[in-house]
């Protein structure tokens, strides 16, 4: 087993990713600007210390999924696992369809990368995660930034970004109770007729055309969906409350982010965030927690 250790620590900053964004299921992923932030040093034992959303939770070195991956990832290198001290700050909801765990799993690998002195490319590491993860929608996003399309060839993982316009706004909301990843697949057909994989394939496209072109104006109908989303809505009643909004021209888009249960919300171009916070919350209640959001850059690292 190698015990070359880099000392140098690092700081890696991490998007909150939307996935699918309707019609593009397990294809397509969209960086937004909450994020996750981790410096860690080389230490004599393995601790954390974290502030921002669920730090509680974030906090714990046990089942971390940060500190998990980075432990098996140099273990399966045989290469020596050198203690980390962390200091997190998370602005990323965890279970609410934000891609919490794609920037955990990401974080880990990098880190793993970084004190192993693995010498991985950004495509090995965006394809470990991937593996990790089962799925490359929300950790290619994450990795690159902007909007993405990916897919699984083989152990690689072949991606498409575009950096996406930074003056389109969207509003994030966000329940009080989480769901499942797993949870949110099993409520899925086996299989689908011609008519709803064609109304997808259209879509999906549109979609791709939409943020290649900076075309806000195609979103109402490239952001439909019959693969998913009919199934989801009943554990995910925000969207059943918001989804009609996308009828109206004050809004570009709506759909579920990710599995859910969180709903992604494009504005109109001349629809204030002020007027879209006040139509929204009258629909969902106090309860609902709404986030202005843009477009987000891929992640970033620094030498500490």
């Amino acid at each position: 087993m190698s015990a070359k250790v880099e000392a140098r620590g690092l700081r890696i900053s991490l998007p909150a990713t939307s996935a699918n964004l309707g019609p593009g299921f397990d294809a397509v992923g969209l960086a937004l600007s909450m994020r996750l932030t981790v410096e860690a040093k080389v230490a004599t034992g393995f601790t954390i210390e974290a502030t921002g959303r669920d730090s509680d939770l974030c906090g714990a070195t046990e089942q971390n999924l940060i500190l998990d991956t980075y432990q098996a990832i140099l273990t399966n290198a045989r290469v020596a696992v050198v203690p980390l001290q962390l200091k997190l700050h998370n602005e990323i909801p965890l279970g609410m369809g934000c891609g919490s765990s794609a920037a955990a799993l990401l974080a880990g690998v990098a880190l793993a990368n970084h004190f192993g002195t693995l010498e991985m490319t950004d495509e090995q590491i965006v394809a470990e995660a991937s593996r990790i993860e089962g799925l490359p929608d929300n950790v290619a996003a994450c990795w690159h930034g902007g909007f993405t399309v990916s897919a699984q060839d083989g152990d690689a993982v072949q991606t498409a970004t575009f950096s996406g316009d930074p003056t389109w706004n969207m509003l994030l909301a966000v329940q009080a109770t989480s769901l499942a990843t797993k949870q949110a697949r099993a409520l899925l057909p086996d299989s689908y007729s011609k008519a709803e994989a064609i109304f997808n394939v259209q879509r999906a496209s549109l979609l791709v055309a939409a943020f290649a072109q900076g075309r806000l104006d195609l979103l109402r109908t490239a952001m439909q969906d019959r693969i998913h989303q009919p199934y989801r809505i009943e554990a995910c009643p925000l969207l059943g409350k918001l989804l009609p909004l996308a009828a109206e021209p004050e809004i570009a888009g709506v759909a579920l982010s990710g599995a859910g249960p969180s709903v992604l919300v494009f504005l109109g171009a001349h629809t204030t965030l002020l007027e879209a916070e006040t139509r929204l919350q009258a629909l969902v209640g106090s309860e609902t927690e709404l986030v202005p959001l843009r477009i987000g850059r891929g992640t970033e690292r620094t030498l500490l």
